[in-house]
């Protein structure tokens, strides 16, 4: 007797990502919209993160770190934007940017210093 009928290993498993990014976009709003440094941050490294885990398991990009250092030079566009131009929004660009910064740290350090994989 099987345990779980019905299922078995032809069966695509369902990703956990879409939950994150859904989680994550509105937090990076908040955050950003409220002024709030730390939930911007937080809610951005959340939803690029997800983002950079979704595009990996699709098979879109061999490792997670290339992606994540792209997305590091969206924010700093974005948060450079919003921190040097004349428009009064200096903090939350200053969030952005931050973020951008622990996403390019994060994606450096993985490429310089996780081993690589074998393919199989």
């Amino acid at each position: 007797m099987d345990d779980q009928p019905g299922l078995s290993d032809q069966y695509r498993m369902a990703s956990p990502w879409p939950i994150f990014v859904a989680f994550g976009i509105p937090v990076a709003e908040l955050g950003i919209l409220f002024d709030v440094f730390v939930v911007a941050v937080g809610g951005l490294l959340l939803f690029c993160g997800s983002l950079t885990g979704m595009i990996r398991e699709s098979g879109y990009a061999k490792t997670a770190w290339r992606p994540l250092v792209a997305f590091a030079g969206l924010l700093f566009v974005v948060g450079g934007v919003l921190a040097f131009t004349e428009v009064n929004l200096v903090t939350r660009g200053y969030a952005i940017i931050t973020a951008g910064a622990l996403l390019a740290v994060a994606g450096i350090a993985g490429e310089l210093f996780v081993p690589k994989r074998e393919t199989i």
